[in-house]
């Protein structure tokens, strides 16, 4: 400053002249009001010596005045950079060192637009970083290549490069996407300066216009010094973010750590649930409830040996399901193929969100685990695969354990079936341990299921008769199931309802008792095995029924023939509303068969007018159904009414009962 002043001439002319330029000075004034001395001196018919010294002493002002804006505008960009570099020491993200840059750099230098591009050292050229005061999309996605545009050439020759007019200036190579770019941004006056950072060139940082505007040396070295700031900021944002990266490695890497000694704490405890399973003789239960404890999921273990399925939460809370009809959260196309690459692989296999194991016996499939809801390491999924293993060795023990205890109770019922019968006795002490008691009632159910497959059903039968505490087995390709209980319907619903699921179709059963001693198990087979018989002659497969569902049919198979209790079950509404009104709707309902249906001749053989037949007809309907004229229950009723004159007559019906 003091030297720029120094080569200033003094000033010549009036000292008050000289005071009124001073005081022009001091107060800032606008260039304009240096001009009323000389106008004045002029106006007044100075001597022209005077009005060229107050012209001289105006120039010398001006100039005086010019270097003092210089200085406080160089101050100021000094203040402005201070102030840029304090507040990027401060900032510790990459992206807001990057953003407060162009912001700044806009600001210092007065211009529409900043923006700050960065070396791509793989593709090669630079891309855009960041942008202040940009309203086109596509100039804030550029791309430069190398060497292309005034920023290529910047980045190119690490040197600033500034042009009033980009489009009309032939220093650089313009190319359609850059100059599209810029077009569309409305860009014309730009300067470009480069990021150096540890001696090598890292970007370019640019200031531009949206007109034509030539850049001064002082803007050129501002936005070079800003360039200098922001590449130490940089320099220490990447720093930071470096540090940041490995404290962020190092604490995986020990979450890790944690992570593996915890899944080998949950090995070895898994390992000795497992073992102590085994030795106490646990089931299949036992270990679905170890493995949601141990691995934190939910666990499905399905028996294929038995078609049942049990399922454990991490609470503790573990239920039972036969038939189970899928794996949870599995679909069953993905089931089966996650179960076939376990089975063929021996390892447990990711299934979207869910874990499959399985469980096997060489190449047989014994059953099958699924956990979902838990994220597992490789040491998770060796616990699950042993957990697979272990399933399968309690499985298989079960299997010989179950097998030996129904072929004891498949021989037993086998002998209770037998001509001649076994000595009750003898028979009484074979039942003893296995908690059979032949003395109490038991239901005789004989089933079959054409088309199923057979090992299923006898699976699902035997897994009644164990719930039961019944016996099962087998005779001429019919299941057969000697339950305890005195309601056939009962234990025949929930039998078929077992089979039916087991057999994925239709299941047909005879079924007949209850039984009174071990003697009288072979009267119950016979007589449910002809209700099976007649359920299949009458083609209503998937039925089941005893002799008394059967009505007619029944009456003949049936070993009591009950006669009295077929007509009374047939016409019993009749006979009583006869009786308490002295009606004769069951001799009119003999005339209008007798009549073959026709109602004229039914009235000439009762003498009564035709309406009353009629009307007596629907009177029979409210009370019986009124689907009494379908082919099968009109037969019913012609038979019971025959029986029921016959029964009149006091005659001896189908050799057991007489008259009453």
């Amino acid at each position: 400053m003091e030297r720029e002043l120094n080569t200033i001439p003094a000033p010549q002319g009036d000292p008050d002249d000289q005071a009124f330029f001073l005081d022009l000075l001091l107060r800032d004034a606008p260039p304009v009001e240096y001009e009323r001395p000389v106008l004045r001196a002029r106006a007044e018919g100075a001597d022209p010596d005077v009005v060229a010294a107050l012209e001289n002493a105006k120039l010398t002002a001006l100039r005086v005045r010019s270097v003092l804006r210089d200085r406080q505008r160089r101050e100021s960009e000094l203040s402005a950079l201070f102030e840029t570099a304090n507040d990027l020491a401060g900032m510790r993200s990459l992206d807001r060192v990057l953003q407060a840059i162009v912001e700044r750099a806009r600001h210092l230098l007065n211009c529409d637009v900043s923006y700050l591009t960065l070396s791509d050292p793989e593709a090669g050229g630079t891309y855009m970083r960041v942008t202040s005061g940009s309203v086109s999309a596509s100039f804030q996605r550029l791309r430069l290549a190398s060497g292309k545009g005034l920023g290529g050439l910047v980045a190119t020759t690490a040197l600033p490069y500034v042009t009033a007019n980009y489009f009309a200036d032939p220093r650089f190579e313009h190319t359609e996407n850059i100059d599209h770019a810029v077009r569309e941004e409305g860009l014309v006056a730009i300067l470009g300066v480069p990021l150096k950072m540890n001696g090598r060139d890292v970007g370019v940082l640019f200031a531009a216009n949206r007109s034509e505007r030539p850049f001064a040396h002082s803007e050129v070295a501002l936005l070079s010094s800003l360039a200098t700031h922001a590449a130490i900021a940089i320099d220490s944002a990447n720093l930071i973010d470096d540090t940041r990266r490995a404290l962020d490695e190092l604490h995986t890497v020990n979450e890790r750590l944690q992570r593996h000694t915890a899944s080998v704490e949950r090995s070895a405890a898994a390992h000795d649930r497992l073992a102590d399973l085994v030795l106490r003789g646990g089931g299949v239960r036992e270990v679905a409830a170890a493995i949601a404890e141990v691995l934190g999921g939910s666990v499905l273990i399905h028996d294929q040996t038995s078609d049942v399925s049990v399922s454990a939460t991490p609470e503790g809370t573990v239920v039972e399901d036969r038939h189970h009809g899928g794996a949870g959260p599995l679909p069953e196309e993905e089931l089966v193929e996650a179960v076939r690459t376990a089975l063929s692989s021996g390892r447990a296999v990711r299934a979207g969100e869910a874990w499959v194991a399985s469980a096997t016996a060489g190449s047989e499939s014994l059953g099958t685990l699924v956990l979902h809801g838990a994220a597992l390491d490789e040491t998770d999924q060796r616990v699950l695969e042993r957990a697979a293993m272990v399933t399968a060795l309690l499985l298989l023990i079960r299997r010989s354990v179950s097998e030996t205890e129904h072929r004891v109770r498949g021989d037993l019922l086998n002998e209770l079936l037998e001509v001649p019968a076994r000595d009750p006795e003898s028979l009484r002490q074979r039942a003893a341990p296995l908690h059979a008691d032949l003395d109490a009632p038991y239901v005789l159910v004989v089933a079959e299921a054409p088309g199923a497959d057979p090992a299923r059903l006898r699976s699902a039968a035997t897994h009644v008769a164990e719930t039961t505490g019944g016996l099962a087995g087998h005779r001429s390709g019919r299941l057969v199931l000697a339950l305890p209980g005195e309601d056939p319907a009962e234990a025949g619903r929930r039998v078929v309802g077992e089979l039916s699921a087991a057999a994925n179709g239709p299941v047909t059963a005879g079924l007949a008792g209850p039984t009174d001693g071990p003697g009288s198990f072979l009267s119950a087979f016979a007589e449910a095995s002809r209700c099976l018989q007649t359920l299949r002659a009458l083609g209503r497969d998937g039925d089941v029924a005893t002799t008394d569902d059967l009505g007619f049919p029944g009456l003949l198979l049936s070993q009591d023939r009950d006669v009295p209790g077929f007509v009374s079950a047939t016409l019993g509404p009749l006979l009583e509303y006869d009786a308490k009104r002295g009606t004769l709707l069951v001799e009119t309902l003999g005339a209008y068969f007798a009549a073959g249906g026709n109602l004229s001749r039914a009235k000439d053989d009762l003498h009564i007018h035709v309406n009353t037949v009629a009307q007596r007809l629907e009177r029979i309907g409210q009370l019986i159904g009124t689907d009494w004229q379908r082919p099968d229950r009109a037969l019913e009723l012609q038979l019971a009414l025959h029986l029921h004159g016959l029964l009149g007559q006091g005659v001896d019906l189908l050799g057991e009962q007489g008259g009453g």
